[in-house]
């Protein structure tokens, strides 16, 4: 009935005036599937998203009708001939589309009407679109080709064709799919910006395409089209421990593309690929996504992707058989060149040795400017240590590599000169992670601090977060961890971008929410579940890397690890209010509970690898295993209820229960409310993952707080503690004691390896270390999130997810005068900031439009506009008393006075 009212509200008011006085309000940031007017999607029913930009103190949409057409005009005035949804009274901004159904090769364009809180229409929104792709497999025309099936030839390949239009153009897109890595070139120029594209999945179960608006790059004359392939991951020529040399998808590099062009006069033409496409071997003579990359610039063919072009001695393309039956849209933030980073300084050791360093840690490429001998072969080894000596040191990171000889030598480019002036030189499929470039060569040649810089490249996602603060040491730990968990975004969230390259997982949900304050990575998390889904077997058993060639089934998975299906999904529920993942997820989520329950009736299980680089101290791998199992079924369970499946949320809402009973029974003394021997991960991980008895959590937080402060103030935990440790402090009272060990300067912590010229985090906490002693690691990055939630107290409220309410509690911690955090929700920008004045707190809050705020505040008393207000409870913190004051608030810009 209040709908109805408040529906017939809106009518009137729409009948008297059309946009009313004010128009304060506009709807903004339109996006599809999370990306700005996409092109080439294939979900039938896209999900469609907006905000509302309106200042006014208590913004909110009262409701909203979405028009969807092909014709931008129509759709601008409210005329849509896909979708003209009813006028929903809601304030919903994320909606699934529920229109006629879309037709592949069709660009849509979409707005939203938003009425404002006063019932009146808001300013109408920017149109927005999104574009389809193939849709179907039914609709690709083109052969996949490749130019051998020799998986050992070294040489990447190139393939070209040239075509005519035969009339006036309209519109061209070229769509490509392709099995390894891809540079397209039309008329000589490089189509798009995305490095290292498509993204790795498991080849032989799901590809990827990606679509290219190629209008402007066409002209009536003959166009010339260009394509270079690189290995990737899936022809992994590189050996190495995880055996990707014998991953069951490798084949040489292949790919299938359909140029599709719509001339003025409504025909359409498809030039596709096949075997008149003409190929040649490149002076690429090496590429190695896990190594390095080799050019012969002796070898260049000039004009190889242009016109003309004299292609007779090239051989015609050869058809092969596509990698799998499943190829999709890329939907997602591509890996590009973020950041180019100039040198910090060079050491000239002699006229063939010259050492860079970048005064940072990245992951990426570097870039070299020389001239030089005809012939000259230059050597780029790049590393991120220098040993006593000052050379570049790769101990630390060549451990797992096992080269079969010489000609393939670890993160070392080799680049052999023309000799034809000024020359550059930049790999095209491979990335490193180092600070360091050693510059060697085999004749004299002369570098200065401008000849070389570095390329930082990662997964392009959107900012989300900024974090500020007085304490400088805080400020340089959040940096560094934003800059490790980018180190390792390429398309998949990886451990490190040197060593490894692999996508653990256990890396990964313990820095998910890392990521998702600071970072707007749902596309990246969604290609990873799907990853996931790719590659869990049919008794749900997932590997501990993902995407997996057939490694880590038998050794390093478990719930500790592989809870990435679960706990994944679930952060993106909180942070997004979405919960599309979670439904694609559910079957497997259930499958994966049910294996764990399986083989392990008693309750607990000891599947796993347990608190993964501890600093001293290690709690048995049975305890952590069986909390993780338990946050799988609880996080089923809570599925469940959200998808409406009552059965199993009863089921599941049992188990979860019955593990709990299984580790409190087993590991708690529930008289002195310690877990095992008290060490911290024993008593932070069941405190924060809900496990302790509700009557038991003060007395467990106080036995914690007790180990941590005769631990000296600073941590000893291992990766599933550095998770819980400072979050299970600062959630049960003890708030400053977490602040003190996350801001430690001292061995073991975060501020010792910042206090060490760190600028990414490190895998293990001696910086001396004998083993595992990567410098660029994300595993530890939880403090990231940490800041955010216990020093800005900005928190989603799992009752109204996605931010619709927020969450702030913040904590004005001992020894920090001011800090301020921004997070970029759903709604917009949440800020959250103190300050210490005299003896009080100046507190500001801004929160956007169309959500809310519950608002925790421990003070004596508060202070809003000169006045008091009223006190509601008390509550112990730590070992003071003082008053919890819940206050609910709308849209706008707060500031308090807290009176501690």
């Amino acid at each position: 009935m209040k709908n109805h009212k408040i529906l017939l509200a809106i009518l009137l008011f729409t009948a008297v005036s059309l946009y009313g006085k004010a128009q304060q309000c506009k709807p903004q940031g339109l996006v599809c599937e999370y990306m700005v007017n996409p092109i080439g999607i294939d979900a039938a029913n896209p999900r469609l998203k907006w905000q509302i930009n309106d200042q006014r103190p208590g913004a909110l949409q009262q409701a909203y009708q979405i028009f969807v057409g092909a014709d931008s005009l129509a759709v601008l005035h409210g005329e849509g001939n896909m979708m003209n949804s009813t006028l929903k009274v809601g304030n919903d901004m994320l909606i699934t589309y529920q229109g006629k159904p879309l037709a592949p090769f069709t660009k849509y364009y979409w707005t939203v009407q938003v009425w404002d809180m006063d019932g009146k229409k808001c300013k109408p929104a920017t149109v927005a679109s999104f574009e389809t792709g193939m849709m179907e497999m039914k609709n690709w025309k083109g052969f996949w080709i490749s130019d051998t099936q020799d998986i050992n030839l070294k040489a990447a390949p190139y393939f070209r064709k040239v075509f005519r239009p035969t009339s006036v153009i309209k519109s061209a897109r070229a769509y490509i799919a392709v099995a390894g890595l891809y540079e397209l070139y039309i008329n000589g120029k490089r189509v798009g910006n995305h490095r290292l594209d498509p993204m790795y999945t498991r080849f032989d179960r799901r590809n990827l395409y990606a679509t290219y608006d190629i209008t402007s790059m066409l002209n009536t004359d003959s166009v010339a089209v260009g394509v270079v392939l690189g290995n990737g991951w899936y022809n992994h020529q590189s050996t190495a421990v995880w055996y990707f040399d014998k991953a069951p998808w490798r084949a040489r590099p292949k790919f299938c593309m359909d140029i599709r062009i719509t001339y003025e006069n409504g025909a359409v033409e498809t030039i596709t690929t096949g075997e008149d496409w003409k190929t040649s071997l490149s002076p690429i003579t090496l590429n190695s996504i896990y190594t390095a990359e080799h050019q012969d610039a002796r070898l260049a063919q000039k004009g190889w992707n242009n016109t003309p072009f004299n292609d007779s001695k090239w051989k015609n393309s050869i058809i092969v058989g596509a990698p799998s039956n499943n190829i999709v849209a890329q939907v997602l933030h591509p890996i590009r060149d973020i950041e180019e980073i100039p040198a910090k300084s060079i050491r000239k050791i002699s006229a063939q040795k010259y050492i860079f360093d970048l005064g940072r840690n990245i992951a990426g490429v570097s870039k070299i400017h020389v001239t030089g001998e005809q012939g000259t072969v230059l050597r780029l080894k790049h590393s991120e240590l220098l040993d006593k000596d000052g050379n570049v040191d790769q101990s630390n990171i060549i451990v797992h590599y096992r080269p079969t000889d010489d000609t393939d030598p670890f993160q070392t480019d080799i680049y052999t000169l023309s000799g034809e002036g000024v020359e550059t030189f930049m790999p095209h499929f491979n990335y490193k992670g180092f600070q360091y470039v050693e510059v060697s060569s085999d004749k004299p040649i002369e570098l200065t601090k401008e000849s070389l810089t570095g390329i930082f490249m990662h997964s392009d996602v959107p900012v989300a977060g900024q974090i500020q603060s007085s304490n400088t040491t805080l400020n340089k730990t959040w940096s560094a961890t934003n800059n490790s968990y980018l180190s390792n975004l390429f398309g998949y969230p990886t451990d490190c971008p040197q060593r490894e390259k692999n996508g653990w997982t256990g890396d990964a949900h313990i820095a998910s929410e890392t990521g998702l304050y600071n970072f707007d990575g749902i596309t990246i998390y969604e290609k990873w579940l799907a990853d996931h889904r790719d590659e869990q077997q049919p008794n749900g058993v997932l590997p501990a890397i993902v995407p997996s060639d057939g490694w880590g089934y038998a050794w390093a998975n478990g719930p500790d690890w592989t809870s990435t299906i679960a706990i994944i999904p679930w952060n993106i529920y909180q942070f997004y209010g979405d919960s599309k993942l979670l439904t694609d997820c559910y079957d497997n989520i259930k499958r994966y509970v049910d294996h764990i329950t399986e083989i392990s009736p008693s309750g607990l299980t000891n599947w796993g690898l347990g608190d993964w680089v501890p600093v001293k101290s290690v709690t048995p791998k049975e305890f952590t295993s069986s909390i993780y199992y338990f946050v799988d079924a609880s996080i089923l369970a809570k599925t469940a209820l959200i998808l409406k499946k009552q059965a199993d949320y009863e089921r599941y809402t049992a188990l979860s229960n019955r593990i709990a009973n299984a580790i409190n029974a087993k590991y708690l003394d529930q008289e002195t409310g310690v877990y095992g021997e008290g060490l911290q991960t024993e008593l932070s991980a069941p405190l924060f993952w809900g496990v302790v008895p509700e009557n038991l959590k003060a007395k467990v937080a106080e036995k914690l707080a007790q180990r941590v402060i005769a631990d000296n103030r600073h941590i000893d935990v291992g990766l599933l503690g550095s998770k819980t440790i400072l979050n299970a402090l600062s959630e049960n009272g003890y708030a400053d004691l977490a602040y003190e060990v996350a801001s430690q300067e001292t061995f073991p912590s975060w501020g010792w390896w910042i206090k060490n010229g760190a600028t990414t985090l490190l895998e293990n906490w001696p910086i001396d270390a004998k083993s595992d002693i990567s410098q660029n690691h994300i595993m530890f990055g939880e403090i990231g999130a940490w800041y955010y939630k216990a020093l800005g107290g900005i928190k989603p409220d799992p009752q109204n997810p996605g931010f619709k309410n927020t969450i702030l509690q913040p904590n004005f911690v001992k020894g920090l005068e001011s800090f301020e955090a921004k997070h970029t929700g759903p709604y917009g920008e949440i800020k959250s900031s103190w300050k210490r004045k005299d003896n009080s707190v100046i507190y500001s809050a801004v929160i956007p439009a169309n959500s809310t705020v519950t608002l925790y505040l421990n003070a004596k008393s508060i202070l809003k506009d000169g006045k008091v207000f009223s006190n509601e409870a008390s509550v112990k913190n730590g070992d003071k008393v003082k008053q919890l004051f819940t206050i609910k608030l709308n849209s706008g810009s707060y500031v308090f006075t807290v009176m501690n």
